[in-house]
């Protein structure tokens, strides 16, 4: 007999999509709750497929967040796998440990919450035995698997632990340990949390990262998922099922040939619909970056707010798009740069003497380095993470901001079409 179960951690519930998009208040109306929709999604998924069993591993909550109404939302979600006799397996994560609704929440007797100190639930048809141990605090800098009980004879045994293995760039240390040392415990599923992306670490034993079901941001960009896991004596089955309402998405359209605006609408209509049709989410957030060579680069950099109107009344027709941002990066080809008017000069100037002067970029890079002090620590790394990286975003800051000036300075000298 099959054992069937639905994997997911970092639903992050009510935790908001940060995302200028979200300041439309008809776009906040319809993804706002995302994350609560995601659940309900993955609550029907599980009764769609009659699964046995939903493993929740990890930052169901998302930190300080308190809400009775979230607390009644999960109670009701939970009572529809109750009544469908689908079993809920829960353990608290790093976010979990620090919100209030962990103690508001009334779980019905489906679901066993494991505690901080480990323990197991053991299930007789078929013969599987889950164990997970929950975080106490919010930080848990030293490995929790000393506490996970030894796998049971017998059974299939499934281990849920909230860690960020041996460490991510992206996350702080919780829990750390090595797959070798998930492997050594002796179980035959592994359902991680805490990283935001889906990656399965070894097979047979299957050691899994869930990834989160639902983006918040540009940097959780693509659609989203669950796992969903078929046990048949002793032999696992992995399926993906995407589940996110929005993802967020970025694309870099070519602007080659663009030389007004009727060209550059043609251009981001083209790569929306690409966009939308590639996408697996109700709602897409796109992010725009327009790079590269095109005679029309200059208006593209003057005039950012027609940008950004004509982009966004193109995703509003197309309908399940929204534009979150533009990006701006567009030069004038090379063999097409004229050399003689005031603003062609001064951009000559600024290139071959200001930015190459030892004395201001000594200045610049103390001005860059003082704004990067005053960043959280988890942004800085953004701007560089050595001496070699510095330099290089140093360099492109300044290269921009040379471009943005001359735009404004060439004002006439090069308008396009009117569209």
């Amino acid at each position: 007999m099959a054992f069937r179960f639905v994997h997911t951690a970092d639903l992050h519930l009510d935790s908001p999509l940060r995302s200028l998009a979200l300041r439309d208040p008809a776009l906040a109306e319809r993804i706002g709750d995302a994350s609560r929709q995601t659940l309900a999604r993955i609550v029907a998924l599980s009764l769609k497929e009659r699964v046995d069993a939903l493993l929740i591993v990890g930052d169901l909550y998302d930190g300080a967040l308190r809400s009775m109404k979230t607390a009644r939302f999960l109670e009701a979600q939970m009572r529809r796998l109750q009544e469908a006799q689908i079993r809920v397996f829960l353990i608290r994560g790093n976010h979990d440990a620090r919100s209030l609704l962990t103690q508001s929440v009334l779980w019905p007797d489906n679901v066993t919450v494991f505690p901080s100190e480990g323990s197991s639930v053991i299930l007789k048809d078929p013969a599987v035995a889950v164990h997970g141990v929950s975080f106490e605090r919010e930080h848990a800098p030293e490995s929790l698997l000393p506490r996970y009980p030894a796998p049971v004879p017998g059974a299939f045994n499934i281990g849920l632990l909230h860690t960020s293995l041996s460490g991510s760039r992206e996350h702080d240390d919780y829990a750390p340990c090595s797959v070798g040392d998930l492997l050594a415990q002796g179980y035959d599923y592994w359902a991680l949390g805490h990283i935001h992306a889906r990656q399965v670490h070894h097979e047979q034993p299957y050691v899994v990262m869930s990834g989160m079901p639902q983006g918040r941001d540009i940097g959780e960009a693509g659609a989203k998922s669950v796992t969903l896991v078929t046990v048949d004596e002793g032999r696992c089955t992995l399926e993906e099922r995407f589940v996110s309402i929005a993802e967020f998405q970025q694309a870099a359209p070519d602007l080659g040939g663009v030389e007004g605006w009727a060209d550059l609408e043609a251009v981001l209509r083209a790569q929306m619909q690409k966009v939308l049709a590639a996408s697996r989410s109700e709602h897409t957030v796109l992010r725009l970056r327009l790079e590269g060579g095109s005679p029309f680069a200059w208006s593209l950099r003057r005039d950012r707010d027609e940008v950004a109107s004509r982009a966004r009344a193109i995703a509003e027709e197309l309908g399940a798009l929204a534009v979150e941002k533009i990006e701006i990066d567009a030069v004038l080809p090379k063999q097409a740069a004229p050399g003689s008017t005031a603003a062609d000069e001064l951009g000559q100037l600024m290139r071959e003497e200001v930015l190459t002067d030892p004395g201001f970029l000594k200045d610049a890079a103390k001005r860059l380095d003082d704004r990067i002090r005053k960043l959280p620590a988890v942004l800085r790394d953004r701007f560089g993470g050595d001496e070699q990286a510095r330099a290089a975003c140093l360099e492109a800051l300044l290269a921009q901001g040379a471009n943005e000036l001359e735009a404004r300075l060439r004002g006439g000298d090069e308008t396009g079409d009117a569209g």
